[in-house]
């Protein structure tokens, strides 16, 4: 019985996981610089994955995968990881995890653009009702009314907003080709073969800014690094691995619905840690986006 809602309950799995793991970030990356925060929460991922597939598969590093596997799976490394989460991690450190997390709710909808795209898979007028009622739900806490002219006006900084929905294409398209390059593989080898690719494209771009220098001394900060630490547990081992199995076991629009939901848990998160004041108007705009996305996969 458990068996046929493993899917499911590894979507509510990431759910929690997406929750927690922003906060830590968006923490972190105030404080160290997000492309510092990027580079080492890969490294713990990528050891934390070896550890566990050592024990539950027999070998640290994915020597199975096959040939296809890994084009694939380093394809999207380089898509989610590396693009992807360049500008989401900045969008954290700019916007705040919560606000980010809300306009990542466009990730489903980016996702059957790019099946309409790449693979010609139909858009019903249901799927566009969904499509319009999440961006309504985004646009209602982007928007506010300006007090000096009464005009509507951006919420916050609009390369911050810019950078969230980055992040939100590459995770769109890193998963898409997760799906073609995992197929029956393991979720969690996947995983660590996508943060080989983030590994390595991290350390051209650290290697190219010179910024090595200031990853080590990140490293000696103790407060920090537990931050990145429990984001990296929560974030690219737990949850990217979570979602990739959920993917395995349940469609893709169950599984990104039930994901959505991390849109609400995110809220009392940063409440606690960051003492943020939430108006019901950000509350509803949350909930608005994961009706859009459900109505999206009905």
């Amino acid at each position: 019985m458990l068996h046929s809602y493993l899917g499911e309950l590894a979507s509510l799995a990431t759910a929690i996981c997406w929750a927690i793991s922003p906060i830590a970030f968006e923490y972190a990356g105030k404080k160290v610089g997000s492309l510092s925060v990027n580079f080492i929460r890969l490294i713990i991922a990528f050891i934390f994955i070896g550890m566990y597939t050592f024990f539950t598969r027999g070998m640290f590093f994915p020597l199975d995968a096959t040939p296809e596997n890994w084009i694939w799976l380093l394809i999207s490394g380089v898509i989610g990881f590396v693009i992807g989460d360049f500008f989401l991690f900045e969008a954290y450190v700019r916007i705040g995890a919560r606000l980010t997390m809300l306009i990542m709710a466009t990730v489903p909808i980016l996702s059957a653009l790019a099946d309409y795209i790449i693979a010609g898979q139909k858009i019903t007028l249901l799927d566009v009702i969904g499509m319009l009622v999440t961006i309504y739900g985004i646009i209602l806490v982007l928007l506010v009314k300006d007090s000096s002219n009464k005009t509507m006006k951006l919420s916050h900084p609009i390369k911050g907003i810019f950078y969230a929905f980055m992040g939100a294409m590459g995770q769109a398209f890193g998963l898409i080709f997760s799906k073609v390059g995992m197929g029956s593989y393991d979720a969690f080898a996947s995983t660590q073969i996508r943060t080989i690719a983030g590994i390595i494209g991290f350390s051209i771009i650290i290697t190219y800014s010179k910024e090595w220098k200031s990853i080590f001394n990140v490293c000696k900060q103790v407060k920090v690094m537990k931050y990145i630490t429990v984001g990296s547990f929560f974030g690219p081992f737990l949850g990217v691995s979570f979602s990739l199995l959920a993917l395995q076991y349940t469609a893709t629009g169950i599984a990104s619905t039930i994901m959505s939901i991390s849109r609400i848990l995110i809220i009392p998160a940063s409440i606690i840690i960051f003492h943020e004041k939430v108006t019901r108007k950000e509350m509803l705009g949350a909930f608005i986006s994961i009706i859009g996305v459900s109505i999206l996969f009905l």
